[in-house]
């Protein structure tokens, strides 16, 4: 229909056609020789807008009739600088993406926009944030330049992949294409530790560091040094690690593909021992496990190894007991254990009494630091009887929890100590045990495993420990024992050659140390109140935003080399999840739309 010159009620304005006076020719493609196998063109999605203020870290990018960007494109650009001194290339990830009509000044154009009435056009705008100058000169780029998308060598340039001694697979992008994270910031050479946030059953956190534990044994960027690297994992919910060793059945086809585009095999981890508490109650200590029947083994401590490794402060594990003055009492009882008797079996005498249960000896400690001759010497000197009563209400608290752990009623065959040499991934499983039995399994293990390190004097080869809820073992506010060995971890492991990969659903609620010593930061699906905290900084304020809305499967990786955090995708597990997978019954773990359902 005709344009008319006015429109009624706007007569001041005067109603210009709106062409693409900017694009010009040329712009659906250019020639790069780095863009494209053999020098094909490779396209140029748009200009650099002159509209926009254009800064050497970020800048406008006005998209292109027929082209598109979305957010996490990759892009890349360049710019000759003045006085013949040459160029410079710009390499840069897009972060927000924006469409308006051109031309329409009032809310209420849009419908006479759409009615024909009123000449405009949309205009859709990128906005890239820079990540690479080659050379570093920081300079902005130009209005009117083009802008094309960076594939191939352009792409491992603007993402400094071409800079990555080992790069290691890390997922894919929303373009299917490989992303990569530095081996050297994960195993200590430059630096080490993961940590992963996101909300519980959504942001796939434990899952997600299982697969970069199979990206580090499958991709051979550990050399000669990947069969003699070990993983230590506790399971702490469910059963659903319990099957690391068994190929996922209902594994979606178009799923085992993605595990080609990052060159790693579709399969299940090939050395897995899966370690289980004793069944309570039970005389031969059967693992307490229920879906997987066969490869688990059982492990409990003897009250001798209680009484002379000092185990006795990891029931004493909460942040909130070292605020309290019966630690005192501990260590003095403690210091004490440590001097009695073996008498065969695991079994101890303490004083005039020989224990052979873990009850035994809880009686026995109590009888002692309550008697009015021996409590000085067990219990120490000017302790006060609400002291030693807190003490003892803590310790026997502890019984039920603890007995089936600590015992020396059962000969102890071989297969029954937690030992992490067997295999290359050790599974403790701790789901089925109380909050205090739980911590006291962590606490010990990551003891043995840390002074083990220690005794080596060797960085390598590497030990891995994955521990989700690390809000629970190492919060902010507070000390404990194994908040301390976590802080040793982090801060003196990559020397050691032990890495943490740690997740929790709140960052904001872990000691700051542990996050901060992470090299690596992940970030799942997050609260909304979370994503605003101060340890989320690292995120630009639009991938905050998306941290509340992606899905699971779906992570943004923040890692030194690059400048800005990377929003990524990994595929389904291809190793089974739970027994439904690994065996012929049950029914399918997700679905075509969201195949992490349930993870």
């Amino acid at each position: 229909p005709p344009v008319p010159a006015s429109v009624p009620g706007r007569d001041d304005r005067t109603i210009m056609a709106v062409t693409p006076r900017w694009y010009g020719p040329g712009v659906a493609e250019a020639s790069h020789p780095d863009s494209a196998p053999g020098g094909a063109p490779v396209p140029v999605v748009g200009r650099v807008l002159g509209t926009e203020d254009a800064t050497p870290l970020e800048f406008w990018v006005g998209i292109a009739p027929g082209s598109s960007l979305q957010l996490d494109d990759v892009v890349a650009l360049g710019r000759a600088l003045p006085g013949g001194a040459g160029s410079v290339e710009m390499y840069g990830v897009v972060s927000q993406v924006r469409a308006r009509h051109e031309g329409a000044q009032f809310d209420s154009d849009v419908f006479l926009i759409a009615d024909g009435q009123l000449p405009a056009e949309v205009s859709e705008a990128a906005l890239v944030a820079t990540t690479r100058f080659e050379p570093e000169v920081f300079v902005p780029p130009l209005p009117g330049q083009p802008v094309r998308r960076a594939v191939g060598a352009e792409r491992d340039r603007a993402l400094f992949v071409d800079t990555m001694d080992r790069p290691l697979p890390a997922g894919l992008s929303r373009d299917g294409e490989p992303v990569f994270v530095d081996l050297d910031f994960l195993d200590g050479t430059r630096g080490a530790h993961v940590n992963i946030s996101g909300v519980s059953g959504v942001a796939t956190k434990t899952t997600y560091a299982t697969f970069l534990l199979y990206a580090l044994f499958e991709s051979g960027q550990l050399g000669a040094e990947a069969p003699n690297t070990k993983a230590l994992i506790f399971n702490v919910k469910g059963e659903d690690l319990l099957f690391l060793d068994r190929p996922n059945r209902l594994l979606p086809p178009e799923q085992a593909e993605r595990y080609g585009s990052l060159k790693l095999p579709t399969g299940a981890f090939r050395s897995v021992a899966v370690l289980a508490p004793p069944r309570p109650g039970d005389a031969n200590a059967a693992p307490w496990v229920s879906s997987r029947t066969e490869g688990v083994r059982s492990f409990f401590w003897t009250l001798e190894e209680f009484c002379r490794d000092g185990l006795l402060q990891f029931l004493f594990a909460d942040a909130e007991d070292d605020r309290q003055q019966y630690t005192m009492v501990v260590q003095n009882v403690m210091a004490r254990l440590r001097d009695v008797p073996a008498v065969g079996d695991g079994a101890v005498k303490v004083v005039d009494r020989t224990c052979r249960t873990f009850r035994d000896l809880v009686d026995q400690i109590v009888d002692l630091v309550l008697d009015e001759d021996t409590g000085p010497e067990w219990a120490g000197r000017a302790i006060g009887a609400g002291t030693i009563n807190a003490f003892v209400r803590r310790l026997l608290g502890a019984v039920e929890a603890i007995e089936p752990l600590v015992r020396g009623d059962v000969t102890r065959s071989a297969d029954q100590r937690l030992t992490f040499d067997g295999a290359q991934v050790t599974v403790v499983d701790i789901h089925s045990l109380r909050d205090r039995a739980q911590r006291f399994v962590v606490g010990v293990v990551l003891r043995t495993a840390f002074r083990k390190k220690e005794a080596s004097g060797r960085a390598k080869p590497l030990q891995f420990v994955v521990l989700d809820e690390l809000n629970k073992y190492a919060p902010s506010q507070g000390s404990s024992p194994i908040k301390e060995i976590l802080l040793d971890v982090a801060e003196r492991g990559r020397s050691l050659g032990i890495v943490l990969i740690g997740a929790q659903q709140t960052a904001s609620e872990v000691e700051r140390r542990i996050v901060a010593n992470s090299a690596i930061r992940v970030v799942g699906r997050l609260d909304a109140a979370e994503a605003a905290r101060a340890e989320y900084g690292f995120l630009p304020t639009v991938q905050r935003q998306r941290a509340t809305l992606i899905k699971p499967g779906t992570m943004i990786v923040s890692q030194p080399r690059l400048p800005v955090p990377v929003v990524l995708e990994f595929p389904f597990p291809a190793w089974a999840t739970r027994s439904a997978e690994a065996d012929d019954g049950g029914e399918r773990a997700g679905t075509d739309d969201d195949p992490f359902v349930g993870l």
